[in-house]
């Protein structure tokens, strides 16, 4: 018997179960919306925390290799380029360790020493793209350790002996420190050129630290915050569009002193080869470095005893006091705490130091000879 038979209408039938069943279906409609939204959300936000995969140099549409390059304890390769005489007659031998967003074509101390310095002396200089740099594989394990053992195996592999010297620029400067570290056994001397401060070594007062972490623009102190309390998020935060990235990441003109500015012309001819710097990707080369030199450090720098107590060798801190991207405050606070190293203030230069006239030679020969500074 059919429905209209019996005198039900449809019509209200389905009204009434609406009615009955319908907030409930509307609840339930929300609840999946929600979970999709959350998912795809969280999709999203995977998605761009993640870093691409590095684009490694002779890999199938990779970078070429252009660079005569040593295979390193882990399969790595390091990429390096050498200056000077060469090393079977030179007297001194030096490994330079580039800065950040930088490469082994910015060997500042190569760059501005004269030959007649070079040939004089007898030195040999050679520098390598730091990993994920240039034509260095990218290493995601990196550590602080493990930069002062490819220095290692570089001086090994090359055969310049069972002791050298190291000099770092900026970034390069903290890997120096590992190297005081780890390999100072190795060492003949070291210099660092305007190393770059973690405002996390516990050695530093808090006051102290405080006062020169505002002294940064405030998308680089949100910047390193990130690299070190959250390094997961610093390929996005780096990349995204919300909020201002590092100002040194983006070479904003408010990070460079009047002095930078004005020895910007001398820098033209290195910047050459700038696009090869981080042609295997952004997250194996900048962002990487930020997590390790602003991450939490197994060892503090300024607990380093001298490494040459017979006075065998030397190390030598050079600072600009009107560096605006590492605070010459601590600087001058890490020079008391270690009272063996060779502290050099220099008024009136930033963070590009070692390209001011005059300046590299007078770092060498520091290094090299023990010569006091006597800069005009």
């Amino acid at each position: 018997m059919s429905d209209l038979a019996n005198g039900v209408n449809l019509n209200q039938l389905t009204v009434n179960v609406f009615c009955v069943h319908g907030p409930y279906s509307r609840v339930r409609m929300i609840r999946e919306i929600t979970v999709i939204l959350l998912i795809g959300f969280v999709a999203w936000a995977y998605q761009a925390t993640c870093p691409p995969p590095p684009n490694v140099c002779g890999s199938p549409g990779g970078p070429a290799i252009t660079a005569p390059r040593i295979k390193l304890r882990d399969g790595r390769h390091l990429a390096y380029k050498e200056h000077g005489v060469s090393k079977e007659l030179a007297k001194y031998k030096i490994i330079f360790v580039h800065g950040f967003g930088s490469s082994r074509h910015d060997a500042a101390i190569a760059a501005n020493l004269s030959p007649e310095v070079v040939d004089e002396l007898g030195i040999y200089i050679v520098s390598f793209d730091r990993p994920g740099y240039g034509e260095s594989d990218p290493d995601p394990k990196r550590t602080r350790k493990s930069l002062a053992l490819d220095i290692e195996e570089l001086a090994d592999q090359l055969g310049l002996g069972s002791k050298f010297y190291v000099v770092g620029f900026s970034m390069g400067g903290q890997v120096v420190w590992s190297c005081l570290k780890y390999i100072s056994h190795r060492l003949t001397g070291a210099a660092l050129i305007a190393p770059v401060i973690n405002y996390w070594w516990p050695g530093f007062p808090a006051n102290l630290t405080k006062e020169a972490y505002y002294l940064q623009l405030p998308q680089d102190q949100w910047a390193l915050r990130v690299a070190h309390y959250a390094p997961w998020l610093a390929y996005w935060w780096n990349t995204q569009k919300l909020f201002p990235p590092s100002a040194v990441v983006a070479r904003r003109p408010e990070i460079f002193s009047a002095q930078d500015v004005q020895l910007m012309p001398k820098l033209a001819v290195r910047q050459i080869n700038r696009a090869q710097v981080i042609q295997q990707g952004v997250h194996e080369s900048l962002f990487r470095d930020m997590m390790i030199g602003f991450g939490t450090w197994e060892f503090d720098p300024m607990d380093l005893e001298n490494p040459f107590p017979n006075g065998e060798g030397s190390v030598h801190l050079w600072q600009g006091d009107e560096d605006r991207l590492v605070p010459v405050i601590l600087q001058r606070y890490i020079s008391k705490k270690l009272p063996w190293i060779h502290y050099h203030e220099i008024p009136g230069s930033g963070h590009l130091i070692a390209d001011a006239d005059g300046m590299t030679e007078a770092i060498i020969k520091a290094l090299l000879l023990g010569d006091k500074v006597t800069l005009s």
